[in-house]
């Protein structure tokens, strides 16, 4: 049998916490382990329960989801986290995926979509769905931070030109297939450089790899 993905739930709202568990119920791949209504109490039950994926809200009481996402990601062995978001109020998700995020929710999504991203994210992928994902980061990344802002990232002088197009298409939401459709390269070879992105810009996953495309410039 195919190992159960351990979800720990977290989420000020007990309704939004039942629907999915509700629904969870019914999906034997998926098991709530815990649920937690604060930032603070996610950190704690992540360490507590190790799950495999915790979806976060991000406006909580005491500790918010960014906080707590930042923490529960460090480390080896960490557990994926969909932020919970609301795409057209919520300012904190860019700050969200900076803190090691692998992706967010929004809260109106159907909950079979929900679900169907925890499944993503648990097999090591992330979610960046074309649309919504690329204009919220986008929204985000135009936003400047306070302070110096560097004239690349970090890593990006390394970054091959032919490492550079596929960046620029992962910013586009391209998956690994469409990138070697799109630069008549195999798939296998597609996967290779985004791999060697990963390592060249220390991201995470995908979304980190967006970010870093936004951040210098590859993706208007």
């Amino acid at each position: 049998m195919t190992p159960q993905i351990r979800v720990l739930l977290v989420d000020d709202q007990p309704l939004v916490r039942a629907g999915l568990r509700v629904l969870m119920a019914d999906s034997p791949d998926l098991a709530v382990v815990g649920e937690a209504g604060t930032g603070g109490e996610a950190v704690r039950l992540a360490r507590e329960l190790r799950p495999d994926v915790v979806v976060m809200d991000v406006r909580m009481p005491g500790m918010d989801g960014i906080e707590a996402t930042g923490i529960v990601t460090a480390g080896p062995g960490a557990p994926r986290v969909l932020v919970l978001t609301t795409f057209d109020d919520d300012e904190y998700v860019y700050g969200a995926l900076r803190s090691g995020a692998s992706g967010f929710l929004v809260k109106d999504m159907a909950l079979d979509d929900i679900l169907a991203a925890i499944r993503v994210v648990a097999s090591g992928d992330a979610l960046i769905a074309p649309g919504v994902t690329r204009r919220l980061i986008a929204e985000f990344a135009a936003r400047p931070e306070p302070g110096p802002v560097p004239t690349a990232p970090t890593g990006l002088t390394a970054v091959t030109a032919r490492e550079r197009e596929v960046l620029t298409l992962v910013g586009r939401g391209l998956s690994n297939g469409e990138i070697a459709e799109r630069l008549h390269i195999s798939a296998a070879t597609a996967k290779a450089h985004v791999a060697r992105l990963f390592t060249k810009l220390d991201a995470r996953d995908r979304v980190q790899l967006v970010i870093r495309a936004y951040e210098a410039g590859l993706v208007p």
